[in-house]
């Protein structure tokens, strides 16, 4: 991705629990990005937060659920996001999926590593 070309985050909000055929969500999510050759992905683990369920998920004890929120961040290039969102829907359950303009200050990368 080239500084000042036009680019969009998409976050995917999941559980740390959710699987896609038998793997982590998320781990799946990002070997997807990254065979589909995506500029980079990220993927984030919270400390509690809730869904459209509304149950609470954390890791504090005594607590009925911990599986653990999970976000996976991806900047790209619009028209690749939306080539990536097609294989999302097939592979999220439940979930979010948000989408947003960004402005990309820098994207560096050494050659050879």
């Amino acid at each position: 991705m080239k500084l000042l070309e036009k680019a969009e985050r998409i976050r995917i909000y999941i559980g740390e629990d959710d699987k896609h055929k038998g793997r982590p969500l998320a781990d799946a999510i990002v070997v997807e990005a990254r065979k589909l050759g995506m500029a980079g992905a990220t993927v984030f683990r919270g400390l509690s937060g809730f869904g459209a369920n509304s149950r609470i998920h954390t890791n504090k004890i005594l607590r009925l659920s911990e599986d653990l929120p999970v976000v996976v961040e991806i900047v790209e290039h619009p028209e690749r996001i939306d080539q990536f969102i097609v294989t999302l829907n097939g592979m999220i359950n439940e979930g979010m999926i948000t989408r947003e303009p960004v402005k990309v200050i820098a994207y560096r990368h050494s050659k050879g590593k």
